[in-house]
């Protein structure tokens, strides 16, 4: 059987998660990864009781649910905190929970509950170490799932600077050999990983953690999985064996809210070189920076910049269409004018990755005109200069006038081609 190449989005969250969109519907959430051309995406939240209750109303197929008549596949999934002590001091990490069934989260969440109140929010607080929660997850099976989300960001992840570790094993202990992946997370992608060895043997995975049911939210990263069938197992079966299966698509490190170290409120961000030598203090206002993705992976790697495995997986740089229209037009990226552009390109095409990664230059300048059909092709080669983001503010796209000319010599015709061009060889230069 020839494999099947599917885009998967595996970190979001529900209506009961703070700070999301009560539009976070299951209808809703169909339609959007639809208009984005997401295959499979995570539920979200399955610690939720009523979210739980709400997810009751799909179908299941072969570990996977679907709506009635409904195209996209939902993969049982959630998001955990765990706070515990390491040398003396707090650590809140959180980790992404994969499920094969809606039964099994059931027994899981009854075995969770004994760790904090999983009705307080969607994304519940829990008082164990991160290896407690790997055995109690995996007593349910081998192919159930803990990966460590957005491992770098600043709060609540692995190796973040605000209670964080310096090594998996750190949290991990023993059941280190349980955890097959790490979520790159918005403001880090696969090279800034690859310069840390100890991480050479993960699989790396991206996805949105997206609070909207908005396809401009919706897999701005993902990842595009090879199974031979659209099963749970299957995806699992990838996550767990690794690079040669798994391809993420990444935004712009930089754009990310958390790439530079920076103080937003003296609007001051500095490279990793540069907040070493000002030793973490803003020089506006003498206080303590944020300290950036780009930094801490600074401290930990033990590779130059550049440096890359033996073995690593491919990857896909891109910018969600919603910017990219809102940097042509000047607008903001919710703008009801940024908006009103993306609905009339996409009810051309079949979905938003589509017109991102395949669709000729031609077809774009009939649709959407010269100028955002080269914005777009420019996105597509990598070519879009970011501002990088800090301290919670997102990174800002830079475009020059005379940005130079798209390269049609070398642009790829479909996504097989894509993963292709982007692939790195042995020397770290694109193939």
């Amino acid at each position: 059987m020839v494999p099947t190449r599917i885009v998967a989005d595996l970190h979001i969250h529900s209506p009961y998660s703070r700070a999301t969109s009560k539009d976070m519907t299951l209808k809703n959430l169909e339609r959007g990864a639809s208009v984005k051309g997401i295959n499979v995406l995570g539920t979200g939240d399955f610690t939720h009781r009523k979210w739980r209750e709400e997810l009751k109303s799909l179908r299941e197929e072969d570990g996977l649910y679907r709506m009635e008549n409904g195209n996209t596949r939902f993969l049982v999934s959630g998001e955990v905190c765990t706070n515990f002590e390491f040398e003396r001091k707090t650590r809140r990490i959180h980790h992404l929970i994969l499920l094969p069934s809606l039964e099994i989260a059931e027994q899981v969440c009854e075995r969770l509950a004994k760790y904090g109140d999983l009705e307080a929010d969607g994304r519940p607080n829990l008082s164990m170490t991160g290896a407690q929660l790997v055995e109690e997850i995996v007593e349910f099976g081998e192919e159930c799932l803990v990966i460590p989300a957005h491992i770098w960001t600043p709060w609540f992840s692995l190796f973040g600077d605000r209670g964080g570790v310096n090594r998996i094993e750190e949290c991990y202990d023993d059941q280190t050999p349980h955890v097959y992946a790490l979520e790159t997370g918005l403001s880090s992608d696969p090279p800034m990983n690859w310069r840390v060895s100890a991480l050479d043997s993960f699989t790396l995975v991206s996805n949105s953690d997206s609070h909207s049911p908005s396809p401009w939210r919706l897999g701005r990263e993902a990842n595009i999985i090879e199974v031979q069938d659209l099963t749970y197992s299957d995806i699992a079966k990838a996550i767990m064996e690794g690079k040669n299966r798994v391809t993420t698509i990444e935004v712009d490190p930089a754009y990310g809210k958390y790439h530079w170290t920076g103080h937003r409120n003296c609007k001051v961000s500095v490279p990793p070189n540069e907040a070493i030598r000002l030793k973490g203090v803003c020089p506006v206002c003498g206080k303590k920076m944020t300290k950036g993705v780009a930094e801490r992976v600074e401290e930990l790697a033990d590779r130059p910049e550049g440096g890359i495995p033996e073995k690593r997986q491919s990857y896909i740089k891109i910018l969600p269409l919603s910017d990219i229209i809102a940097t042509h037009l000047g607008k903001d990226p919710f703008s009801a004018e940024v908006q009103r552009a993306y609905w009339d390109i996409l009810k051309k095409f079949s979905n938003e990755l589509q017109v991102l990664l395949e669709v000729p230059m031609e077809e774009l300048e009939r649709v959407c005109g010269r100028d955002l059909a080269r914005l777009i092709i420019l996105n597509r080669e990598n070519r879009i200069r970011i501002l990088p983001g800090y301290d919670g503010v997102y990174g800002k796209i830079e475009i020059d006038e005379g940005i130079g000319r798209v390269n049609f010599l070398r642009r790829p015709k479909n996504l097989e081609d894509y993963i292709n061009y982007w692939k790195v060889d042995s020397n770290g230069q694109g193939s």
